[in-house]
């Protein structure tokens, strides 16, 4: 998609030099001439040519030999000054003091083509632009003008940006546990395998570590598909109360091996409007992560209130989360304590997985947390109408 609007953009480039050639040379033409070119064929090729500029969703500036600006559009003018309507005639020190944009047109009006000029906007919102500028009517003596075009890739860096840092995060965790494995392998090759009882604790860790990357890998693979619009959703109503139980069950070895227990607060006369299924994934990760964080003797119960939407309440009594933290919570690899977490089997994926699903459903995930006294995790569903 991105090349295909660079493609576009080329080719109203081109369109747009065309224009200002031709409306150069009409202005050293004699009036008589003048007149002649205005023909019918002539103003509607001018009218599509300013229809074009004016539909560009790239910004579009031209300017002549004194660095003035002769031709914009309207997305130039939004990027540069939007509370003028035109910015025909200032000199283009008058619109920025950016040295990129100035350097990249003074280049053009030497007869040099300029591409890939990084441009940075701090504005409200700070916009990333990608500047190409190519002279017009350039001769010996330099050119008549230069045209820029500024594709806003401000997404495209924001995408690039997430990408890179969770190709680190990725490799971050798998590195831990591939360490660990290739460790004690090698510690087995090197006559440990020889001694029974420390052969068996070896191979535990090495499944250990295998089996948090092969969760790893689980949830980077649900977590893309959820994100990608991979997931649909078989939405209908839910026995909140039977869903509940059924959580607390697959959970209910691993909170007593923890010395937590886990408790069923929804009457069981609740429903609820979703797709089962990830209803079921998101109490699921929910009440992991309170098993996982809870003090000993601890408990972690499920509950339901109604309000404007559907509210699926996971309270546990633990040290709670301290407030700094809490809006990056839902991040991929956010963690508050990193090492407990791993410790714990966590991938740093679970809670981000429940904020996509949740979205899915139109809905969204909160949380509130006192310290020293417990963290509250809140599933918001719209009502079954």
């Amino acid at each position: 998609m991105v090349a295909v609007e660079i493609i576009l953009a080329s080719l109203l480039l081109i369109v747009a030099v065309v224009w200002f050639a031709k409306r150069s040379k009409s202005d050293k033409n004699s009036l008589a001439q003048s007149e002649q070119t205005s023909s019918p064929e002539r103003l509607a090729l001018s009218s599509l040519l300013d229809a074009t500029m004016t539909g560009m969703r790239e910004g579009l500036l031209v300017v002549n030999r004194d660095m003035r600006v002769v031709a914009s559009n309207p997305a130039a003018r939004k990027l540069f000054n939007p509370s003028v309507a035109t910015l025909q005639s200032q000199r283009l020190t008058e619109l920025t003091r950016n040295p990129a944009i100035y350097s990249a047109f003074l280049d053009g009006l030497k007869g040099i083509e300029r591409s890939g000029v990084k441009v940075e906007t701090h504005g409200p919102e700070r916009q990333i632009f990608d500047l190409r500028v190519v002279p017009i009517g350039a001769n010996g003596n330099g050119a008549e003008g230069a045209l820029g075009v500024f594709f806003d890739i401000t997404r495209t860096e924001r995408l690039e940006i997430v990408r890179q840092e969770f190709l680190s995060n990725v490799s971050h965790e798998l590195r831990t546990p591939l360490t660990a494995i290739i460790a004690f392998v090698e510690t087995l090759e090197n006559g440990a395998i020889e001694d029974a009882e420390s052969c068996q604790r070896f191979l535990s860790i090495i499944r250990k570590n295998a089996s948090r990357m092969h969760s790893l890998i689980d949830d980077i693979l649900e977590l893309t598909a959820i994100e990608g619009g991979n997931v649909q959703l078989r939405a209908g109503p839910v026995d909140l109360f039977a869903l509940a139980e059924e959580v607390c069950a697959s959970l209910a070895a691993k909170a007593a091996a923890q010395d937590v227990t886990l408790k069923n607060n929804v009457d069981p006369e609740v429903m609820v409007y979703a797709d089962q299924r990830r209803l079921e994934q998101m109490l699921t990760n929910l009440v992991d992560n309170g098993i996982k964080f809870s003090r000993e003797h601890g408990t972690v119960s499920i509950s339901y209130e109604s309000d404007t939407r559907d509210k699926i309440l996971v309270h546990d009594n633990g040290d709670g989360i301290p407030s700094q933290h809490l809006d990056r919570l839902f991040e991929r690899f956010y963690r508050v304590d990193r090492a407990r977490s791993r410790d714990m089997g966590g991938t740093g994926l679970g809670l981000a997985i429940v904020k996509h699903l949740a979205l899915l459903h139109h809905g969204e995930v909160t949380v509130t947390s006192d310290l020293g006294k417990g963290s509250t995790f809140i599933i918001h569903l719209p009502k079954l109408s």
